[in-house]
């Protein structure tokens, strides 16, 4: 294999669901050597979770676990156990991070704030990702990604025109919180790199959801404009800035099949019309982008009768081919097995998994091209790395595992 950027970085993973281990997931995805730590009596709730190869979850057979998790080791290590807050403590000596995503007081009840880090490893890295960071009136407030969009702003800014704010159905902000997170944990080794200090990274879940909202709280500032079209409804699929017509979304023939078009200039609205239907291009109510802005639900309703006598891919091709921005709004079967994009790019990946059998992954982000990341292992069984990890990084013998094991240190 050819060296990765993170090529002898240890990092000691505390975290669950989902912002800490996408977190974890980047760092191992770049040659971090990634140590989960998980205890049985509290099983990250991901591993149980859907899709599931088979009926009952087991602890390995999830889906979304093994997706969020590859590249990963895991030990089961009850920590709570006197013996084995000891072991944790060797750990962490032997490691360059600590990422963890508990609430903000979790750590300090264990004797594992960052004092104590420090104490135990002066050149720690020790990343906290929470909902609303370890200081403040809300510290002690748990967030899920959902609950980190709606405080941040974002879930108010979305929806359809004439309905509530309708929010994401997924958690975007806990993968987005872990992207943020890794990105400064770099940062970090970087600066340990020229100066041989460690520091604590306090990463909110809230705050960089509100980095997000910044051109909508700027125009708010600046000039007083709601991002909202109308007072008190999102703008939907329509264009926002700048403000133009025809841009939506359209119902195509199928189950949750849609079409997206837009015309930015009266070159494209003039090749829309043409294919969309010729008359329209000579309808006074259309004349102009002021004028389609003014009747622009009369013109969703023709060009989205247009759409649903089409199949969403060859309106897509026909319309591309004629200069109108256009494209289908894919699945996630659609970008798997049709995206000619993804597949020229080498974006999907197969590993085998004890239980899953070989797994389709996706590709690693960003690609660097003399030190490129890469898929070495599907995600961890129940703590298969233990024995391994205990002699091989903490320096344990046999007969100390063992004696710990029958003390119930290790599951």
């Amino acid at each position: 294999m050819n060296d990765m950027p993170l090529d002898g970085i240890r990092v000691c993973d505390l975290t669950w669901i989902i912002a800490g281990p996408v977190c974890t997931r980047v760092l191992a995805d770049f040659g971090a050597e990634v140590i989960r730590v998980e205890h049985e009596q509290a099983l990250d709730s991901i591993r149980m979770g859907r899709p599931l190869v088979g009926e009952t979850p087991t602890g390995n057979n999830s889906g979304f676990f093994n997706y969020i998790s590859r590249n990963k080791k895991s030990i089961a290590l009850n920590a709570r156990h006197p013996d084995g807050h000891d072991v944790l403590r060797r750990l962490i000596a032997a490691s360059d991070v600590v990422v963890e995503n508990f609430s903000a007081s979790v750590m300090d009840s264990w004797g594992l704030g960052y004092d104590q880090l420090r104490e135990i490893n002066p050149g720690i890295i020790y990343c906290s990702v929470s909902g609303f960071g370890h200081s403040g009136r809300d510290k002690e407030f748990t967030t899920w990604g959902p609950t980190a969009q709606a405080l941040s702003g974002l879930t108010y800014m979305s929806g359809v025109p004439g309905m509530p704010s309708a929010g994401w159905g997924y958690s975007f902000m806990d993968h987005t919180a872990g992207y943020y997170a890794a990105n400064a944990v770099m940062m970090a080794l970087h600066h340990r790199n020229r100066t041989g200090e460690g520091q604590w990274i306090d990463m909110s879940q809230v705050e960089a959801g509100i980095v997000l909202t910044g051109p909508a709280v700027l125009d708010a500032q600046v000039n007083g404009t709601s991002w909202r079209a109308d007072p008190g409804l999102p703008p939907g699929n329509h264009a926002w800035e700048p403000k133009v017509a025809p841009h939506n979304a359209y119902r195509a023939p199928g189950e949750d099949r849609w079409l997206a078009i837009a015309a930015t200039n009266d070159a494209e609205w003039t090749a829309l019309a043409s294919i969309v239907e010729p008359h329209l291009e000579s309808d006074p109510r259309f004349a102009s982008n002021e004028s389609r802005l003014e009747h622009e639900l009369a013109l969703d309703e023709a060009i989205g009768a247009w759409v649903a006598e089409h199949d969403a891919y060859d309106a897509m091709e026909l319309l591309q081919g004629a200069g109108v921005p256009a494209g289908m709004c894919q699945t996630a079967g659609d970008r798997f097995e049709r995206d000619p994009q993804l597949k020229s790019r080498d974006w999907w990946h197969v590993l085998p998994h004890p239980e899953l059998g070989d797994c389709d992954y996706d590709g690693i982000v960003p690609k660097l091209s003399l030190a490129p990341g890469q898929m070495r292992k599907s995600s961890p069984t129940f703590g298969e790395d233990t024995a391994d990890v205990m002699r091989d990084v903490v320096g344990m013998t046999d007969e100390e595992f063992f004696s710990l094991t029958e003390l119930g240190v290790f599951m």
